[in-house]
């Protein structure tokens, strides 16, 4: 942690000094809380009243580069180290000013790492492997927190050294252990409503950067548009993280996306069907812990309407094949009949 950063986060500073904490949350007044990885926990620290909590809000935007005040009430930026922060004023919000950070960790981890962590086991990591060699176009979808953005970068790391990642985030997230990529990333407007770069710009200068692979740390708006273009293209084994509750749920999301875009829904089935492939979904477990709860193939219907059919559900060590498992044992050269449906009976 830099001497700057420490120095604006005060009381707090030693709650991300603590490797563990992927989360901060400062919700004004009324406490603190921190996720180790175990879901939200109350921390040991309390600031005083809103006039404290509100200094360290602006001190903290400041060091990110941003104006935080009631002419611009709230403000995402980067802090120094790769820390995400997001800070919101009354009377948006009340209670005093809430701060939340997203601390990334010090290196990205392997899926074999994740193994060791309980996301997935060796049968989940045989197919997320193939995934990635096979140049199967994906995303990795779930709720916020799940670990979509490590699931992500792990899967990154596969990709062959010889390939070169174009990585579009509109703040960045994705630590990739990988020779070859190159970071895009958004910019705010300034005070006078300038000078914004969106990722809809950014998903198009990366197409002219002869990427390898087109990655989009979260489709989250209308750079959906531009993604899917990319993903027809001949941009094979591009991929992104989604906000979704289910694999089921991918397609609306993508539909409420290309709504942003001007995208009829129609055109959003025709781009979709053929521009990603796989789903992998992600959730928490009761106890906390960030799992793959479902691997989903995407196509089309004899209706026509693109839809997800899940492959393997359930959970690390408990594996049940649904529909479309054969086909995506197929496409990543697995047999079917291998003791991946049958994980969960040892």
């Amino acid at each position: 942690m830099s001497d700057e950063l420490e120095q604006a986060l005060g009381p707090l500073a030693p709650l991300l000094a603590n490797p563990s904490v992927t989360d901060l949350m400062v919700n004004g007044d009324a406490g603190v809380w921190v996720d180790r990885g175990e879901g939200a926990e109350r921390g040991r620290v309390q600031l005083s009243d809103p006039a404290t909590v509100r200094r360290l809000a602006v001190r903290l935007a400041a060091l990110a580069g941003r104006r935080l005040d009631e002419a611009s009430p709230w403000v995402d930026g980067l802090l120094p180290g790769g820390v995400r922060m997001h800070a919101l004023l009354p009377p948006l919000v009340s209670g005093g000013a809430h701060v939340s950070l997203r601390i990334p960790r010090v290196s990205s981890q392997s899926l074999g790492d994740l193994v060791g962590l309980g996301m997935l086991d060796g049968p989940m990591l045989q197919v997320l492997t193939e995934v990635v060699a096979r140049r199967l176009s994906f995303v990795v979808t779930g709720g916020t927190g799940s670990g979509k953005t490590t699931l992500l970068a792990a899967m990154l790391a596969e990709v062959a050294p010889a390939e070169r990642l174009v990585v579009v985030e509109d703040v960045r997230e994705l630590m990739v252990r990988h020779p070859h990529v190159v970071h895009l990333q958004g910019r705010a407007p300034n005070v006078e409503g300038r000078g914004e770069v969106t990722m809809t710009t950014l998903v198009r200068q990366s197409l002219r950067m002869r990427p390898d692979r087109v990655v989009v740390g979260e489709v989250r708006g209308a750079e959906v548009r531009e993604l899917l273009t990319a993903l027809n293209t001949g941009h094979e084994g591009g991929c992104g993280t989604l906000h979704a509750n289910s694999g089921a749920d991918v397609v609306p999301r993508f539909e409420a996306l290309g709504a942003l875009a001007g995208m009829e829904p129609s055109a959003v089935h025709a781009q979709l069907a053929s521009a990603i492939e796989v789903v992998v979904h992600l959730a928490r477990s009761s106890d906390g812990r960030r799992e793959v709860r479902e691997v989903s193939l995407l196509g089309r219907t004899e209706e026509g309407p693109t839809r997800a059919e899940a492959a393997l559900t359930g959970r690390p060590g408990r594996w049940e094949p649904g529909p479309a498992w054969e086909k995506l044992s197929s496409r990543l050269g697995l047999d079917p009949r291998s003791r991946m449906p049958e994980a969960g009976s040892g």
